[in-house]
This record gives structure tokens, sequence and C-alpha cells, in this order.
């Protein structure tokens, strides 16, 4: 049983074309996917391109756990890389689904590592099945494969082929993709998912968040526009704005929720947006209080932005307990129920006799929230005042959050006041839909707010079933 009651990351994608200054792409790598951790720890792969032989090692597990000093020292060197570390969104645990998927095709070898969800997944596998195709995996990443690499045959170069199938596929998706000569990023047009690009010298970096640039010592140079492929050859850089100038929807969960603070994303900073999320909560949802404290990790600049826009002084409400990460799976059911104080900590000096603001980023379900609430209870609180700093989840997502469903959603089947009663508290405040453009200041694209308000970008897919290799024959009826 996990401890969280949050919506699960995305995915995190890295890629790199080495022109002389890197030392070693693979331990690059696996630093750039060190950095990207946090949008996902089921599975990670790295794939390096040595001299157009493209070797794979994936696993499941953290990225340390699955590329040991053993591994890496092992692993070819090479001049390209494509890594990916995985949340499923689609398709089960296990190995065959992690990535990056590498395929072997008429025209040579493909490495591709993608972030988010297809809208039209099934009707694309069923058509690639009924003309021959073979799949491996339940994961939307290898009919993305399949897709390129159907195109290719009649494409005169593999980044025509990227662009091919963009017309094909439909949803989220941002993609690192490796030929033996290239490497490709490419964004889906309504730019749903954050991609970037960065350079150590002459050298091409491209990541999820900026933070992963960092972390190999790259120079952010830009945001892959959305509709937009990149291409990088021994020649230079290329970019084709073919699907680019339509409407944009880029989710705007990133900046509350799933990326890191230190990540600049579409031009605006994510420690900023949170911020200032937590600031219009003070003006949206005031409270008489004597502290302001925040949930590790995702709700301490919202506090913070609450305290300095309130006037209440802002405190440290909990400590973190930092070897445990964002999962944690308890041995057994007495031990789940004290599984949230293993994490979380209340520090009692802080909230005992207090009114107390708490400040996270979002309820889904509430139960672990109500542990936590408890918790201050517990330690001293005489109120407590919960703020959070997105609107009140209702509608399943289809862009790459594994919110499939409203009926488990508190929010959905309760009103605000109903659920304040549930989580025993004095006072309950959402952050104000009309309050979510303002978060990012700077960006220029529009945002995707479909699991707050139901108001969908694309046309939603009428087939989610759960794939016919994931469903056991009694729950089919097949023979």
């Amino acid at each position: 049983m996990e401890l969280r009651d949050k919506p699960r990351e995305e995915c995190g994608v890295f890629g790199l074309c080495n022109r002389g200054e890197i030392e070693d792409v693979v331990a690059s790598t696996y630093y750039g996917l060190y950095a990207l951790q946090h949008r996902g720890q089921e599975s990670c792969g790295i794939a390096v391109n040595d001299d157009g032989v493209i070797a794979l090692r994936k696993g499941l597990g953290l990225v340390n756990e699955v590329f040991t000093r053993e591994v890496l020292e092992n692993m070819p060197r090479g001049s390209m890389t494509v890594g990916h570390c995985r949340y499923a969104t689609t398709g089960s645990r296990n190995v065959s689904n992690a990535q990056p998927m590498v395929l072997r095709h008429v025209k040579g070898n493909l490495a591709v590592a993608h972030n988010g969800n297809l809208t039209n997944a099934a009707a694309l596998r069923r058509e690639i099945e009924l003309t021959g195709g073979v799949f491996h995996s339940t994961s939307d990443t290898e009919i993305i494969a399949h897709v390129i690499i159907r195109e290719r045959l009649n494409a005169p170069s593999i980044e025509e082929a990227v662009v091919r199938a963009m017309e094909r596929i439909q949803g989220a998706y941002s993609l690192v993709v490796m030929s033996p000569r290239k490497l490709i990023a490419a964004r889906d047009p309504m730019g749903f998912r954050p991609l970037c690009m960065g350079k150590v010298g002459e050298s091409v970096v491209f990541a999820s968040e900026s933070c992963a640039l960092d972390t190999v010592g790259a120079t952010f140079v830009r945001d892959i526009e959305p509709g937009e492929v990149v291409v990088v050859t021994a020649d230079g850089i290329r970019s084709i704005s073919t699907h680019c100038g339509g409407p944009t929807a880029f989710c705007v969960f990133e900046y509350i929720y799933f990326a890191r603070p230190d990540s600049v994303i579409n031009g605006s900073s994510v420690h900023t947006a949170r911020m200032r999320a937590g600031a219009l909560l003070a003006l949206s949802h005031p409270a008489q209080a004597d502290v302001v404290i925040g949930v590790p990790d995702s709700g301490l600049d919202a506090a913070l932005g609450f305290a300095r826009q309130s006037g209440i002084p802002y405190g440290i409400g909990f400590l973190k307990n930092k070897y445990i990460g964002r999962t944690f799976i308890a041995p057994n059911q007495s031990q789940r129920e004290s599984g949230v104080r293993i994490k979380l900590n209340p520090i009692a000096e802080t909230v005992r006799g207090k009114r107390v603001v708490l400040v996270d980023d979002s309820i889904v379900r509430g139960t672990t929230c109500l542990k936590t609430i408890r918790l201050l209870r517990e330690a001293g609180a005489t109120e407590i005042h919960f703020r959070l700093s997105a609107p009140p989840f209702k509608y399943p997502c289809y862009f790459g959050t594994d919110i499939d469903s409203s009926e488990n959603l508190i929010a959905y089947n309760n009103t605000v006041e109903e659920i304040r009663r549930m989580l025993e508290i004095e006072s309950l405040g959402f952050l104000e839909i009309d309050d979510l453009p303002k978060l990012a200041d700077h960006t220029r694209c529009g945002l995707c707010d479909a699991c707050f308000t139901g108001r969908y970008p694309l046309e939603i897919p009428g087939d989610c079933a759960k794939s016919k290799f994931e469903t056991r024959l009694s729950e089919n009826g097949e023979d």
C-alpha cells in the first residue's frame, strides 16, 4: 500500500548528443535521470548509441538501484544517449514497459523515450496488430515507436518520419528519439508536457525539466515549442515547425506539484508559481492564525507565499524522513496505520497551543491528509485551517496523470463543507480556478485545467479499456 494521496508523476525523459565536451555520456545521463527521479520511481533505463549500435539497459527500481557502479562501468561509452524514468499511467509495472524502447527495423535501430499519454492509443494499437504488428509491452511508447517505424518505410529521413507520425498520434507526448546518426526531440502540438534543450559547449542535451540540465552542467537554451521537432546531427541543430502555431494547453499541475521547484518551465519559475499560489490563497481564503506551515515537500513554497502575503509567521511544522522517497511500502496492516508518522513527524514546538494554517498542494482521495491533520492535533494544534494550492480535483486526466475516474475523488462526491467536516478541521480553502492563469506569469502558452473544470482541450478517448494482455481470462469471458 502506498503512502501518498497524490496524483502520480508523469515520466522523465533525457537525451544527450556529445560533440566532445562531455567526458562520459553514460554518467551524465545517469545524473540527468537522478535529477528527474521525482517524475517516476517505478523503472528507468538508458540507451547508448556507440557508432550506430544501440545498447540498452533498463530495470525496475530507482535510478541508483538499476544503475549500480558495476552496471555503469560495463556500459559502452558512445556519443549519444536516451534516458527515461517512469511512473506507469498506462501499462502495468513490469520491465517490458520500462523505457527507453529500442526497436530494430529494416532501416536501422530506434530508441524512444516518452512522457505523456496518447488519447488514440487503443485505436492505433488495434490497427497495427491487425496488420501483423507485434507488441512486447502495453505502454503507449511502443505504439509511438511502431508508428514512427511505419512512416520511416516511405519517409526520406527519420525526422520526416517523426513529423508524419505526429499526424497520426493524438494526445500528450514529449519525445526523445535516437537513430544511429541523429537525436530528435519532439513535443505534441498542445504542449501538454514539458521538454527543454540545453548545451554543454556544442554538445546538446534534452530534458523534461531544466533542473536536469543544471545537474549535468548544461546551459539552458530554450523550451521545445509545442508541435516542434528539433533534430541534432553531425551538421548541427535544425528545427521543424510544421505542427507549431495552434492552440496550446500545458498541464498547470506541473507548476503546482509535478515539477521540481528549481526548474524553469515555459519561461516561468516553478518556485515562484507555487509562492504565488500561496499568496493568492491568502487573499481568497484568509485565516486568523498564529503560524503557517507546509506539508513537505510540495506544500512548502505555497506555505511561504501564504505567510508572506498574510503576515502570519512561517514555521517548520514537519520533519520529513529524507531516507523515504515519494512512495513507501508498509510491511503489514498494523504498520500501515503508522505509515504517515514514519515519513512525516510534527515538530510540536511549532504548533503546540497555536492556530495553524496548513498548506498542501492538493487533495485527491483525502486519506493521507486526514492522517496528517490528526498528527497536528496530537502535537497540540488548537485550530487547523487547511489550504490547498490547487482547485478541487473532479475529473479524470487523459494526458499523462493517473487520475482515471471521478468516482474516487473526494471533491467530486462531496462539497467543500462536507470535506471540511470529514477532515475534522476549522476551515478549508482551495485555490480558485480563475487564479490558475496567474501562477505562471511568463508563460505564453495556454494551460490545461481539465482535471479541475472538465473542459478538455482535445476530444477525450472513447476506449480507455485495460489491455487484454493485462486482463484475466475470468474477467473478459474469452476462451
